[in-house]
């Protein structure tokens, strides 16, 4: 039997107790994987990873207060050597890039099976990249200098505008989304502006629906 000591430690950001408990399930089934902490917000993973020290960190973009990306920059700046993977439901497509970018090795779709999840965790802890071969091609495609107009418009967002453009699909309101991530009304307008500028958005109104239809498709 493995030593628990000798486990490879594992702690899961997510703010779905059950989809915690689905993933620390599938991990239970591995002899030499543990499940050493959970948090389900942002400010809540940063004061756990201090105190565990995992060796990875499987991170949901969508969490109760702040978000993933902003999550592996700032457990990134504490330690450059934390491992972490993202696992969401939302498009490969416009965030695997941006999560690489902030200093995640991997994302993986949470449909996948349980045998993927365990590949992907064992590729990141070797220090391997784990995403699929159509991000691979645009990684290798944008490393020789080749810059392809991307089919989607919300590439162009920057991570904050893409979070903002989020909450706004989720009914936030303006004062809400200043709250929830610390900022002023006015530099929240402002962000609208520029994601409407970005997107080709005629009026707040068309910005709000097309907002609220990327969350029905996306989640």
């Amino acid at each position: 039997m493995t030593n628990l000591a000798a486990k490879t430690k594992i702690m899961l950001v997510d703010d779905h107790p059950m989809v915690r408990n689905g993933i620390t399930m599938k991990i239970g089934s591995q002899d030499d994987m543990v499940i050493c902490g959970e948090a389900s917000t942002e400010d809540e993973a940063v004061e756990l990873a201090k105190q565990l020290s995992p060796d990875l960190v499987l991170i949901d973009i969508s969490l109760k207060k702040g978000n993933g990306i902003d999550l592996v920059k700032r457990l990134r700046s504490l330690d450059a050597e934390t491992k972490m993977l993202i696992i969401s439901t939302f498009p490969e497509s416009l965030y695997a890039e941006r999560a690489l970018r902030a200093g995640a090795l991997g994302y993986l779709n949470k449909q996948e099976s349980n045998e993927k999840l365990i590949e992907a965790i064992r590729a990141v802890l070797q220090g391997d990249l784990f995403v699929s071969a159509e991000i691979t091609q645009r990684l290798v495609t944008h490393a020789l200098g080749k810059s392809p107009v991307s089919g989607d418009p919300l590439d162009a967002l920057t991570d904050r505008e893409l979070e903002i453009f989020r909450l706004i699909g989720a009914g936030v309101s303006t004062s809400g989304i200043a709250e929830q991530l610390f900022l002023s009304t006015h530099t929240v307008d402002t962000h609208r502006e520029n994601i409407k500028k970005k997107l080709g958005a005629k009026s707040g109104a068309e910005l709000n629906r097309r907002a609220i239809q990327y969350m029905l498709e996306n989640g």
